[in-house]
Parts: structure tokens; C-alpha cells; sequence
């Protein structure tokens, strides 16, 4: 039986994140976990293992993945206000934090943990699989922060293990 899924540290994500994105990334723990029905809405990110059964979520805030997406793409920041105004990524948006996620899986690939892989990422007002959006605010291993990225903007950031079994 292989290792569990590891759940990453603050630090590790905001490396990764910060080497990603080539600005500064500020990351806080937050005391409670995001509320997709708050707000404008949550990017959802899932990973599954080499059975292709659900293994890991990342979450985050639209604001937060409208910043990332525009960071690494050179995309001006006034392009995040517009996302926050319309309550929508734009295009070049999605597909930049769909690359950030693909490179997050790197967080959960451990010596003897099940290899993860990134598969599908469903936009802000999305409905979600029930199988996916029971995870997002469920008492389970979870990382929740409060990322910032420089000059870009900053929301809520979750990676949440879905237990096997």
C-alpha cells in the first residue's frame, strides 16, 4: 500500500507559486476555509490518481486566480479588476491558471505517495460534480491561505486531500 497523499505546506506553495508567477507571494494560513457561495465565486482544480479516482482539489478565490493567471501570462493587472468587475476570467486568464494548476500537482507527488495528476478545472459560478463539491468546504487534510501576489491582487487559496477509501 503506497503512502498517503501529502498534504503541502504553506511554504512549499508559496514557492511554487512565487517561482511560477516570477513576482513575490505573500501567503498567510487562514482560520477558516473558502465559501464558494461567497464572494465571486472559487476556481476548483481537481487531481486524480492513476485509477483516475479524485485524489486532491485546489481552490481559489476569482480574484486570486484572475492575479495568477494574468501574473505569469505579463497580462497588465488592470485585466484583474476587469475579471473582478464582470465576475468572470478572461480567456488568457483561465488558460494561465490552468497551467499554474498543472504544475501545482507537483505539490502532492511524494517518494511513495500515489502520483497525481491534473485533469479538469471548473470556472468561478460553476456547478460542480457533487463527487467534486463535497470536498471544497469539507473538515478533511486542508491548506487553507490568504496569497497575494505582487503588484496583482490576492485572494483565498485552498488545497484540500481527499481521503481514499
Amino acid at each position: 500500500m503506497s503512502a498517503p497523499t501529502p498534504l503541502p505546506s504553506a511554504l512549499a506553495a508559496r514557492e511554487l507559486l512565487e517561482g511560477l508567477v516570477g513576482r513575490d507571494v505573500n501567503v498567510a494560513v487562514r482560520g477558516r476555509g473558502i465559501d464558494p457561495a461567497r464572494g465571486l465565486g472559487v476556481t476548483v482544480a481537481e487531481y486524480v490518481d492513476d485509477q483516475m479516482q479524485l485524489a486532491a482539489l485546489v481552490v481559489a478565490e476569482l480574484e486570486l486566480a484572475a492575479a495568477a493567471g494574468s501574473a505569469i501570462g505579463l497580462v497588465p493587472a488592470k485585466e484583474v479588476e476587469a475579471s473582478v468587475r464582470y465576475k468572470e476570467l478572461s480567456a488568457a486568464q483561465l488558460e494561465n491558471f490552468g497551467e499554474i494548476c498543472n504544475v501545482l500537482a507537483s505539490l502532492f507527488n511524494a517518494d511513495g505517495a500515489p502520483h497525481l495528476r491534473f485533469t479538469t478545472m471548473h470556472q468561478p459560478g460553476a456547478a460542480l460534480p457533487g463527487d467534486v463539491g463535497q470536498w471544497v468546504t469539507a473538515h478533511v487534510a486542508r491548506l487553507d491561505l490568504d496569497v497575494e501576489v505582487s503588484g496583482y491582487g490576492a485572494g483565498a487559496f485552498a488545497v484540500v486531500v481527499v481521503p481514499r477509501g
